[in-house]
């Protein structure tokens, strides 16, 4: 049961009660009255002096002074003078029944019996109306007190109405000011407990907020480039594949294309510097379009997706990020920053056949220089696209030579230690503009043209050291797994080294340990080869296999050049120290030089030499530069 109707109930029984209590005091009251009627009554002289007779004419002396109701003479000898006049009965309502009273008289005189009840219909009446009053006053005070009792019932209601609102606000995170005039009086205490929780629920989601930014943030938001990830490119491109209007666009793929090169020559700080640079590139290109949106959506692609844009216009776009990349191509001296594919989109276009064309577009960018951008329309069967271009452009520079060397030499450690320069071999295409060293191996072992383009680089070399007797020295000569596991690459190098044994002892040839451990077998071979015509074997990247050490013992190379992370950081790291120490102490007893690689620091050039490397190799050693003879000639061929 409620409150109001609890109250209600009280006040009822309450007012019933008094009600009750003063009837009771009316017909109490009326007892008194009636016991002084009767009193004075019995006091009266007519009584005493009255002839009695004649009972008719006693009843009109007695009438005539009181109200009777029943009066009675009974003569003791003569009925003729008795007299009735009256009833003892009253006829009346409930309430009127209750209070009656009877005023009863009963003398006896020498001639007769006198029974007298006198009427106390005034008296009762008089009682019936003050208690009505006394109802009539209780009805009202209930009504008011009814009446006061609803009027704050209802602005509890809206107290409590209001209070349950606020409750559902903070529930929905709401966190307007409490109103505290509409919770005063009794609901102070609720009012402040209130603004405590409402104080506290912003703070809490505020906090909430902060960590759901943070969260959101490193979720879709590259750490190194500041950029959108590849989650939020994909969504993007949700919105145009389902789109429904007329909306046009474009979307441009930025390839990083030096950044193996980067991270392997330079270290994986310099390559996050790399890549940091780039998306400040494509951000301060892309921010002067309204609808421009920019991501890194693989660890060295980036996505740019511009909305309301003509191909026309995006041109300078274009050229505005090939403009930026050849200066900062000029700033870090690489062969190229990046390159750019663009297409354009209408809504609803299909995300699959769009990134396609947008892929197809970096890689002819890719044959066309370095920094170099390509705008692929469509799709027609007659044009040359991704990977066909990219075989046709590797077949072209195959055909034409088209290489250059540039060398970077190896520090020795020590007077007794004889070590060597590395050739490093560059392409260019047709314009004579590079290419990227990375992306041109990766085609041409896709394309399955790695043996030739390996066969093309020791051939360039050894008639360039046949060439010039000037070049003085021992060169490092990079070639693929791929072909280094081919033994008809190498019975065609035995053969080829043989004919000319007095260069074959100036080449080292360096090859990757990850693709050696592929086939134990045909390392040793190729080792075992190699070393029957005079020339020696590198391993690069070595330590980062689980059977390195298996692999001194089974292979034998001449040199092996730590992964570079083993020299970053080696002055502070003391697990690379231990690490780098026992493969030096291994190595040493199997006369099996080792070569530091990746040196860029001078506190990592001096605890190397602590640790008694063979040889230092690195951008703080000496940076990459183009082969020279002692003529000043370009080495190319």
């Amino acid at each position: 049961m409620s409150v109001s109707k609890s109250f209600h109930l009280v006040l009822l029984t309450v007012f019933a009660l008094i009600a009750t209590a003063g009837l009771f005091v009316e017909k109490k009251q009326l007892h008194q009255f009636g016991e002084q009627q009767l009193a004075q009554y019995q006091q009266s002289s007519q009584l005493k002096t009255m002839d009695a007779a004649n009972g008719k004419a006693f009843y009109r002396q007695l009438a005539a002074e009181y109200d009777l109701q029943f009066f009675q003479y009974i003569h003791t000898d003569d009925n003729e003078l008795s007299y009735t006049h009256g009833s003892l009965d009253k006829q009346g309502n409930v309430i009127t029944s209750w209070l009656n009273i009877d005023l009863d008289d009963t003398r006896t005189y020498p001639g007769g019996r006198l029974q007298v009840r006198l009427d106390t219909s005034q008296l009762i009446d008089a009682a019936l109306n003050d208690f009505i009053s006394w109802l009539l006053a209780l009805i009202a005070a209930y009504v008011i007190l009814a009446i006061i009792f609803s009027l704050m019932m209802r602005k509890q209601a809206v107290s409590i109405g209001y209070a349950a609102s606020y409750i559902q606000n903070l529930s929905e995170h709401k966190y307007t000011a409490l109103e505290q005039s509409k919770l005063g009086g009794q609901f102070k205490p609720l009012a402040q407990a209130l603004d405590n929780s409402r104080a506290q629920f912003a703070q809490t989601t505020a906090n909430y907020e902060k960590e759901l930014v943070a969260l959101n943030k490193e979720a879709y938001q590259d750490p190194i480039t500041g950029l959108g990830t590849r989650q939020k490119f994909t969504e993007h491109l949700d919105t145009i594949t389902n789109g429904k209007n007329s909306r046009i666009g474009i979307l441009a793929i930025i390839k990083a294309t030096e950044l193996g090169s980067i991270n392997q020559s330079q270290g994986r700080a310099a390559g996050d510097n790399y890549l940091a640079k780039i998306a400040e590139i494509i951000s301060d290109c892309a921010v002067k379009y309204e609808h421009a949106q920019c991501y890194r959506i693989s660890t060295g692609d980036f996505g740019v997706i511009i909305s309301d844009i003509t191909l026309k216009d995006s041109q300078q776009f274009l050229a505005a990020i090939k403009t930026h990349f050849n200066e900062y191509q000029q700033t870090i001296n690489a062969d190229s920053i990046g390159h750019t594919g663009l297409v354009p989109y209408q809504q609803g276009t299909e995300a699959v056949p769009l990134l396609t064309l947008a892929d197809a577009a970096v890689s002819i960018a890719q044959t066309l220089g370095p920094n170099s951008f390509h705008i692929q329309e469509k799709l027609n069967g007659d044009e040359l696209y991704g990977d066909t271009r990219w075989q046709e452009a590797i077949e072209d520079l195959i055909q034409r030579r088209a290489l250059k060397f540039y060398v970077q030499p190896i520090s020795p450690c020590r007077s007794e230690v004889q070590v060597y320069k590395e050739l490093l071999a560059r392409f260019y295409n047709s314009e004579g503009k590079f290419l990227p060293t990375a992306t041109v191996i990766a085609m041409a072992e896709r394309h399955g043209k790695s043996i030739e383009l390996d066969k093309l680089v020791i051939l360039s070399t050894i008639k360039m050291l046949l060439e010039d007797p000037s070049i003085e020295g021992a060169f490092g000569i990079n070639i693929s797994s791929a072909s280094a596991m081919q033994p008809s690459f190498v019975a065609w190098l035995k053969d080829i080294l043989g004919r000319q044994r007095h260069i074959a002892a100036r080449l080292v040839f360096e090859v990757n340990e990850a693709g050696l451990q592929t086939n134990f077998k045909a390392a040793h071979s190729l080792v075992h080869e190699i070393h029957s015509v005079g020339s020696r074997v590198s391993v690069e990247h070595f330590g980062m296999g689980l059977t390195s050490f298996k692999f001194f013992k089974q292979v034998r190379p001449d040199f092996v050049k730590l992964d570079r992370s083993y020299a970053e950081s080696i002055d502070v790291d003391t697990n690379n120290r231990f690490f780098v120490k026992m493969m030096i102490d291994i190595a040493r007893r199997l006369a099996i030089r080792v070569i530091a690689c990746g040196v860029e620091r001078q506190e990592e050039k001096l605890a190397l030499e602590r640790l008694l490397v063979d040889g230092l190799q690195g951008y703080y050693i000496a940076q990459p530069q183009a082969f020279r003879n002692k003529g000043g000639e370009t080495a190319s061929n």
